[in-house]
């Protein structure tokens, strides 16, 4: 397997208003993209891959002139040539989503109704909407219907999303580490993050850039407790246990365990590029994903009218989206007798395992893109 190499960013922009689910609607917006592989002469091979919390549309290749792993798609592994999705293969776009931080409007950039950055007054946007944001790209490149679309945790919760809004548009779906709406529990964990960066004095009620000041506190304790909700205890105890920094207790409030010592750094580091207004906005998207909602709560109705084939894939130290929740999407799709393959891997990375190289993970997404394409080389088109 080799790397893609260097990659470059594109966007579009967009003057059509894109009417949101909260009733407003948001106009002269841009989203940013990339793009790896080539795409076939009757476009039948691309596929869409959805990001998830923290991430962008820079989903593999590095940046010409930028060192460190930074650098590197956040799912460099998955994707490229001869890897799980093969780009020697498959066109793949990864886009950008609306409230970003990463290139694609959000409330870091100028509002046109003010000439101010949006700030708070960015509007809250919703799974729903990043999906129909991602339909008018997919109109733009010209491409009627994907071969998949594919994302892990927050992706994922886009995958389902687009079988359900859009079922012609797509041959197949992979959900992997997802769920299809948040449970009571990640719903606190998200507003326990969001009221830190809320109760932050430098936040300003979000007019923070006005300030030329970061709600840095604010972010690094939002990044902390989601980084617990991450890893599983199991990795938590194999790679800091209760191992001391010193040696021995400070008796202090300082950092006395190894893992207080990561997880500062993980918020020192998270602060020093995310923002915060789309990490509220983000947060918000996830608690409000719920599609059942429609249909009084039952999920069999909600995909009855979804017409790809899916693969779900979980992990059994997932706690934060656990095996038992992608069970119950598979459950809905057989009772509407669709095509579905799953995999529930016995990994110990908790739910940062979408994210690493667990093999029997890595050859189940590449066995099924190995039945992607065979669809495609025999024209089977839905």
């Amino acid at each position: 397997m080799s790397s893609l190499g260097i990659v470059s960013p594109q966007s579009m922009h967009f003057s059509e208003p894109l009417p949101l689910q909260s009733g407003a609607s948001l106009s002269d917006y841009t989203l940013v993209y990339e793009t790896y592989g080539t795409l076939n002469a009757d476009r039948s091979n691309a596929v869409l891959v959805c990001h998830a919390l923290n991430a962008s549309h820079h989903v593999a290749g590095m940046y010409e002139g930028e060192a460190g792993s930074k650098n590197i798609g956040w799912w460099d592994n998955m994707v490229g040539p001869g890897k799980p999705l093969d780009t020697d293969r498959f066109f793949v776009i990864g886009v950008n989503n609306l409230g970003s931080c990463f290139g694609s409007t959000g409330p870091m950039h100028g509002n046109p109704a003010t000439g101010r950055p949006y700030g708070a007054n960015f509007p809250v946007v919703t799974v729903e909407d990043w999906v129909r944001a991602q339909a008018r790209l997919a109109d733009a490149l010209g491409i009627d219907q994907f071969a998949a679309v594919m994302g892990g945790s927050l992706g994922g919760m886009q995958a389902l999303s687009w079988s359900i809004q859009f079922p012609e548009r797509l041959r197949h779906c992979v959900v992997i580490a997802s769920t299809p709406k948040l449970s009571a529990q990640n719903i606190a964990f998200n507003d326990v993050a969001r009221q830190a960066i809320l109760t932050d004095p430098d936040f300003h009620g979000g007019d923070y850039y006005a300030h030329g000041v970061v709600p840095k506190n604010g972010l690094r304790v939002a990044r902390m407790v989601g980084h617990i909700t991450y890893l599983s205890d199991d990795s938590m105890a194999e790679k800091f246990g209760r191992e001391l920094r010193n040696g021995g207790y400070q008796f202090n409030y300082g950092i006395d365990f190894e893992i207080e010592s990561y997880l500062r750094y993980q918020g020192d580091k998270f602060s020093e590029y995310f923002d915060a207004n789309t990490y509220l906005l983000i947060t918000k998207a996830l608690d409000y994903f719920d599609p059942a909602r429609e249909f009084g709560g039952d999920l069999n109705k909600t995909l009855a009218n979804t017409a790809a084939k899916f693969l779900l894939v979980s992990f059994t130290t997932d706690w934060r989206f656990s095996p038992e929740r992608s069970r119950e999407i598979v459950q809905a799709l057989v009772a509407n007798k669709r095509n579905v393959a799953y995999a529930e891997i016995d990994a110990p990375h908790g739910h940062d395992a979408f994210l690493l190289d667990d093999e029997r993970y890595m050859n189940t997404v590449r066995a099924y893109y190995d039945r992607v394409w065979n669809d495609i080389e025999n024209g089977v088109r839905a």
